[in-house]
Order: C-alpha cells, then sequence, then structure tokens
C-alpha cells in the first residue's frame, strides 16, 4: 500500500483534475485506487447531503464499492478555509479521525492519494495545519503547479517548505487557460530548481484520458 499526499501552491490550481488524472493512470496500470478528501468545503446541498465538487470527481475516478462519506467524510458548505467553515459550524478538525478515515481506505487499497485543500499549509485548527498533520504521517507530497505568472516562487516556497517536514515525491505542471506567456521558459527553470521529479504536464482541457496519460506515478 502506498499513500501520496497531494498539494499545490495554492487553491484552483488544478489539484483535482492532477488527482484524478493520477487515479485513472493507476487504474490503467491496474492498481487498485482511490481518492480521499478528508475535508471540503465548499459544498452544495443535494438531496443526499452536502456534497463537494472535487469530492464527487475522485470518487468517479476511484475503484469501485466506495460511498462519497468515505472519499469526503467532512463536507462543509462555506466555500471559505476548511478551519474557519468548520468552525463556524462548531466542528472541530480533528487529524486522528482524519487519519482514521484514511486508514480504512488504505486497508482495501494499492494506492491512495489524500488531496488537501488550498496549498501545503492551511490550518486545520489554531495549532495544527495540513503539513503538520502530513508530516506526522510520514507521507511523501505531490506539489502541484498551475502554470501561470507567479508560479515560479510559489513552486519554490512550497517545495523548500514540503521538504523540511517530508518527502517531495514529485511535482506536477498543470497548464491553466489563459495560457502562460512562455510557460515552457517557466518549466524548465522549475525543472532545474525543483528537487524532485516533474511527473507531467497537464494539457490545457479536462480531458481525462489525455490527462492521465500525461503523468507518470509517483514512486
Amino acid at each position: 500500500m502506498s499513500t501520496y499526499f497531494i498539494t499545490g501552491t495554492d487553491t484552483g490550481v488544478g489539484k483535482t483534475h492532477a488527482s484524478c488524472a493520477l487515479l485513472r493512470r493507476a487504474r490503467h496500470q491496474g492498481l487498485r485506487a482511490c481518492g480521499y478528501k478528508p475535508v471540503a468545503s465548499g459544498c452544495e446541498r443535494t438531496p443526499d447531503g452536502l456534497r463537494n465538487e472535487d469530492g464527487l470527481a475522485l470518487l468517479a475516478e476511484s475503484a469501485p464499492g466506495l460511498s462519497y462519506a468515505q472519499v469526503n467524510p467532512l463536507a462543509l458548505e462555506p466555500a471559505i478555509a476548511p478551519h474557519v467553515a468548520a468552525r463556524e459550524a462548531g466542528i472541530v478538525l480533528d487529524p486522528a479521525a482524519m487519519s482514521a478515515g484514511h486508514d480504512a481506505l488504505a486497508a482495501a487499497h494499492e494506492l491512495v492519494l489524500v488531496e488537501g485543500a488550498g496549498g501545503w499549509r492551511v490550518p486545520l485548527n489554531d495549532t495544527l495545519g495540513f503539513d503538520d498533520w502530513v508530516a506526522a504521517q510520514g507521507w511523501p507530497v505531490v506539489l502541484v503547479v498551475a502554470m501561470r505568472l507567479g508560479c515560479i516562487n510559489h513552486a519554490l516556497l512550497s517545495a523548500e517548505s514540503i521538504l523540511r517536514r517530508t518527502r517531495l515525491a514529485g511535482w506536477i505542471a498543470n497548464r491553466v487557460p489563459p495560457e502562460m506567456p512562455r510557460w515552457r521558459e517557466s518549466l524548465d527553470t522549475l525543472v532545474t530548481q525543483i528537487p524532485a521529479p516533474l511527473l507531467g504536464v497537464l494539457p490545457t482541457g479536462l480531458d481525462p484520458d489525455a490527462a492521465a496519460a500525461a503523468l507518470t506515478l509517483p514512486g
């Protein structure tokens, strides 16, 4: 069993798109794989309860047989930082409960991709952040970088912080629209300066098979 934590340089950089592409790639390689988003804010009310777009996407790309609650056990309605949304809902984000949810999935899957919320150092509560939780678990990290103006600084700062706490297993470049001028030069700079392998460049667009084919699984 392997677990990787998927984080990004910021919110809206394509973590879920990258996670789903990796899950599809894993399934194409015959692995029983699943996604896990322990906490998600920005959920919508449905007849089945609160549902998050990212959680639904991860569920759709996971091995069959899982419920939504197994993939996203804590769904919060406001589209704000998770620890703030939880506080407003009278909930404490408990790392032990988050770990238990992961452990149940890991017992039945060869690969678990745990997707964070926002960037690497988003808080869980007043004293702990996602970075603390992941470091305590000892999980390697995959960093998703949106290729847009400012990405070099954001990526290098994120990579530096990750490497202080755990292993950076690789990074993924996501070509988000509108296309960044001279994006290849920025990509070359990051390849040179991030001390971890580039796992692939996600093409513009959301075609799942094209995305899966563009990536290699972390090792």
